[in-house]
Order: C-alpha cells, then structure tokens, then sequence
C-alpha cells in the first residue's frame, strides 16, 4: 500500500510505484471524484485512446426488436 502526505500548499505526490504502474508523466491532469468521503484520483486519457477497445463485442441480446423506433 502506498501513501502520499498533503504538503503546507495543499500538494500531494503520488508515489513512484503507482506512478509507473499507472504511467503516468508529468502534467497529465487527473480527474478529481469525491464520492462518500473517499478522494479517487482519475487519468484524463486521450478520446483516441479508447478507439477499438470494444472490438469483437458480441451485440446479440442487447435490446428487443419492439423496442427500435
């Protein structure tokens, strides 16, 4: 388990291992949750980044003819 400390200005460094794990570099934004107390730090990825990740989804089931306009 990492930790990470707020700093007098309210900074946080996020520890090598998750860093690399995450590869993550310098000025990348991160997108900031607060859900039910808890903080979740979150990559901003890139649109393009996502292109064919839903390659070979099997589409069969996922809505019934009637319900097509």
């Amino acid at each position: 388990m990492a930790y990470a400390t707020i700093s007098s200005k309210y900074q946080v460094v996020i520890p090598k291992d998750v860093r690399e794990q995450l590869q993550l570099r310098t000025g990348q934004r991160l997108i900031v949750i607060v859900k039910g107390g808890v903080v979740h730090m979150v990559p901003e990825r890139p649109i393009e980044s996502f292109r064919g990740f839903l390659k070979g989804i099997d589409t069969t089931g996922l809505r019934e003819d009637t319900d097509r306009l």
